[in-house]
């Protein structure tokens, strides 16, 4: 879906493809068959925009046989789909029974990160409409907490600058700019805006021009940032916004009661973490679960946020709620002012089937209804700030 600001530029809103499993160039093809397309005729779009996930097997088949590449943009044209931007966070296995801690690995010190989000920006060079020169690709940021050093962080400093060097390499051959946004994380070596800033600095010139971030909104209220201060910060600090996700995190006001605890242990679920946060005088607490906090790890005197992707348009049944309001100030503070901050939004809820079982949808027809109508409440919010929505 596409938007013309009043600046005159264009915004485009997509939804994330990580929510349907598929590991295989087969697998992809089938979900822009049996879910994408299904979601635009739905929405009575001639044409949709989805943040493409390509797990690493199918990027890897895509850049070994140019044919399938070419098979795969025939696709996305026959289908009414398009693409500006791809998911470079999770490597694979992201349809496994259990995901947790693996979705960080490989993380930015080992070669095969660099060697695939170089894969995914040379794909999306090839992916992008026509009349579109710049694509965007959102990563993990840096690695996880545990075990990192100033050692690690320079290895991951080092592949950051090959991988910009590379992108610049693929604008001048091809004439489309990629930029890739590492995306701040509850648990991660960089969790918050102040973090990204902090381990971007020693990156400069042309790497700080390719590389930035991909602000997700619910791992931002996840962390309780606010919102105005967090795009200040990245604003002071020279980092770039690449492209937003647009999600909400899972928000109990009063942790301490039973009721409460109740409810949301209904959505710890084995599949994913959820890194849960409260803030105390000491500052911000958190646990790498929810589970871990429901059994006495987190402080309960204060609101507990949850990195749980709630759906855009269905807050929880009370005595939960989401964070939508969050998501509403930072979209906002991106493209409400007299120029857009990024030019690349995509809804990011992958939680549909991690959901409390009375809440999943049990058919792909509920699902495509429910993808459908996180997009509606995204397209109205940006129509409220004074977007247009173009055919």
């Amino acid at each position: 879906m596409r938007f013309r600001h009043p600046d005159g530029s264009t915004v485009h809103l997509a939804y994330c493809t990580n929510v349907h499993p598929a590991e295989t160039l087969d697998g992809v093809r089938a979900q822009l068959r049996d879910h994408c397309e299904p979601v635009r005729r739905r929405l009575g779009r001639d044409r949709l925009g989805i943040g493409l996930w390509l797990a690493r097997d199918a990027a890897a088949a895509l850049v070994a046989d140019p044919a399938a590449l070419r098979t795969l943009r025939g696709d996305l044209d026959r289908r009414g789909l398009e693409v500006v931007t791809l998911n470079g966070f999770p490597y694979e296995g992201f349809g496994d029974a259990e995901v947790k801690y693996r979705v960080y690995r490989p993380d930015w010190t080992e070669r095969a990160r660099l060697t695939h989000t170089t894969d995914l920006a040379r794909l999306l060079a090839s992916l992008l409409p026509d009349d579109v020169t710049e694509g965007s690709v959102s990563t993990l940021p840096f690695a996880w907490r545990t075990d990192y050093d100033s050692g690690r962080h320079r290895a991951a400093l080092g592949a950051l600058t090959t991988l910009a060097e590379r992108l610049d390499a693929l604008a001048d051959l091809t004439g489309r700019s990629i930029r890739v946004g590492l995306e701040p994380e509850p648990g991660c070596t960089v969790e918050t805006t102040a973090d990204a800033v902090a381990a971007l600095a020693p990156l400069g010139g042309t790497t700080a021009h390719r590389i930035g971030v991909c602000l997700d909104t619910c791992h931002l209220a996840t962390s309780f940032e606010d919102p105005a201060r967090a795009l200040g910060t990245l604003q002071a600090g020279g980092v770039r916004v690449v492209k937003a996700q647009l999600s909400a995190a899972l928000h109990a006001e009063e942790p301490h009661r039973a009721e409460v605890r109740a409810a949301l242990a209904a959505f710890d679920e084995p599949r994913f973490l959820h890194q849960t946060r409260t803030t105390t005088e000491a500052g911000l607490s958190g646990t790498d679960d929810l589970g871990e906090a429901l059994t006495g790890g987190l402080p309960d005197t204060g609101p507990w946020r949850s990195h749980f992707h709630i759906p855009l348009h269905a807050d929880p049944e009370p005595p939960l709620t989401s964070t939508l309001p969050v998501l509403r100030e930072t979209l906002a503070g991106l493209v409400g002012g007299p120029t857009p901050r990024t030019h690349h939004l995509e809804v990011e809820t992958y939680t549909w089937q991690a959901l409390p079982p009375a809440l999943r949808p049990r058919a792909r027809a509920r699902l495509t209804e429910g993808i459908a109508a996180e997009l509606t409440l995204a397209r109205d919010l940006l129509i409220d700030l004074g977007l247009k929505e173009l055919p």
